[in-house]
């Protein structure tokens, strides 16, 4: 545990999960800003096969060896990457703690899987664990335009306990660039999870 101020500050552990959705600098600037704060104690992390197709073509890193290491510039003693077929990990399981899950991007696909309770494969597994535990968990969409099945599937999700939090940009913080506005986007998806960020832009309007 880490003591601040005097307040006891439980270190955390959290599950990212990136799947096939377009949004890889989203989820690598999530990678980063987990595994730098020093609330987070271990951070599972789970990329689907059709995010490493992203990956490629988004970020220009291909294959899935030594992702970790590719997406922070760096080795980290804080993450465990695991494969998307890995159903005997830890965040498979119910017992073991965790304290909230991102999926960054969502597909639709994933989206459907984790609404209608499928598990099959790890990220629609953990979500599942997260959900009967009543634990915190995001599902930040990433489609456009949505039809009546994404809809439905959302409101399912949601009903089930899940946050949806659509990766839609802000421009009143003046953003300067693209990475701006995913990183005014993943400040805010941390804040929700009670993992506030120094830096992080706060809206003041004029008295």
């Amino acid at each position: 545990m880490i003591i601040v101020s005097e307040v006891i500050v439980q270190e955390r552990v959290i599950t990212l999960a990136i799947t096939g959705a377009s949004g890889a600098i989203f989820a690598r600037l999530a990678l980063k800003m987990l595994d730098t704060d020093a609330r987070v104690r271990r951070i599972h992390l789970v990329a689907s096969d059709a995010a490493l197709r992203v990956f490629a073509e988004e970020l220009q890193l291909a294959g899935r060896a030594q992702l970790v290491e590719r997406l922070l510039g760096r080795s980290s003693d804080k993450i465990v990457h695991h494969g998307q077929d890995d159903i005997g990990a830890a965040i498979a399981s119910g017992s073991h703690l965790s304290h909230g899950m991102i999926v960054l991007p969502c597909s639709m696909g994933t989206l459907a899987g984790i609404a209608n309770g499928l598990a099959s494969n790890l990220i629609e597994r953990a979500a599942d664990v997260m959900l009967k535990e009543r634990r915190p968990l995001v599902l930040c969409v990433r489609e456009t335009p949505f039809n009546r099945i994404h809809l439905r599937n959302m409101q399912l999700a949601a009903e089930a306990g899940a946050t949806i939090y659509p990766v839609i940009p802000t421009f009143y913080n003046h953003p300067q660039s693209v990475e701006d506005i995913a990183r005014n986007f993943v400040h805010r998806v941390l804040a929700h999870i009670d993992l506030p960020q120094a830096g992080a832009y706060e809206w003041k309007p004029e008295d």
